[in-house]
């Protein structure tokens, strides 16, 4: 059977998340509905990585092993046609049978949106963290300084993760100002616990708004302790914008378990 790799673009306002829930719509429910309405059958699909009710993506990966062969620009029309018009498949392009999208993930990027005008926005309460106060970027860029490189980043977990471990490494986090009252936060790296970023950006947050220096941030690092971070951000402002790979699965450390088993 031929592996497919699916890019994925979805709003994820309506939804419960990625994963298939019993209190509501996921994603993945209607993606392998399409699946079965296109191809006859059902197919199991495995994701990059899973994203909490109300977070977004642009670049999100699923497989699936195709008990048919089509084109390739069948399925994603196809399943265009079949699916909800807040879920899209940008890319459909097969791979090798070996192929895992978690497992040999390189890294993900995610970028967050922060809306910091004085009045309530309409237009972002979906897609932006709604921040009524202004920020002090520079402050936030030299808190965000701290949390490059490999760390222990147990302060930045949700209390129900369940990653065996809390060592992940982050290569990027930048701050730009996409315009005089709008933050985007873009940060990269190998791969991320539950909440990870969310939970960076509210403690950046608390540095721009002058509630903690910039050097608080290492010290929360430093702590282990969720209890010394500051607040979840709400999950409306996330995009999982990119999932990177090489070709074939990264090489691991030996005894330690692949990253990027949790949801963001």
């Amino acid at each position: 059977m031929p592996r497919l790799k699916l890019t994925l673009e979805y709003d994820g306002t309506r939804y419960v998340g990625w994963q298939v829930q019993p209190n509501g719509v996921s994603i993945q429910a209607r993606i392998v509905q399409a699946l079965e309405q296109l191809l006859g059958e059902r197919v199991d699909v495995v994701v990059a990585g899973r994203t909490d009710s109300g977070v977004h993506a642009t670049g999100q990966v699923v497989c699936f092993d195709t008990p048919r062969t089509l084109p390739l620009k069948a399925y994603a029309r196809g399943l265009n046609g079949l699916l909800p018009e807040d879920i899209a498949v940008v890319r459909a392009e097969e791979v090798p049978p070996e192929f895992d999208p978690r497992r040999w993930s390189r890294g993900k990027r995610y970028r967050y949106r922060v809306s910091n005008r004085p009045s309530r926005s309409p237009l972002r309460r979906l897609t932006h963290w709604e921040v009524f106060a202004p920020l002090d970027v520079e402050a936030m860029r030299r808190g965000a300084a701290h949390l490059l490189g490999r760390h222990d980043f147990s302060a930045f977990r949700a209390a129900d993760c369940q990653a065996a471990h809390a060592l992940r490494e982050v290569r990027r986090v930048d701050l730009q100002g996409t315009s005089g009252d709008e933050l985007s936060i873009t940060v990269e790296g190998t791969a991320f616990l539950k909440h990870m970023v969310r939970n960076l950006v509210g403690t950046l947050v608390e540095v721009g708004k002058g509630r903690r220096p910039d050097a608080w941030v290492a010290e929360v690092l430093a702590s282990r302790d969720r209890k010394r971070a500051g607040p979840t951000a709400p999950p409306q402002g996330l995009v999982l914008e990119e999932v990177f790979y090489g070709d074939g699965p990264p090489a691991r450390t030996p005894g330690v378990m692949a990253d990027g088993e949790d949801d963001e």
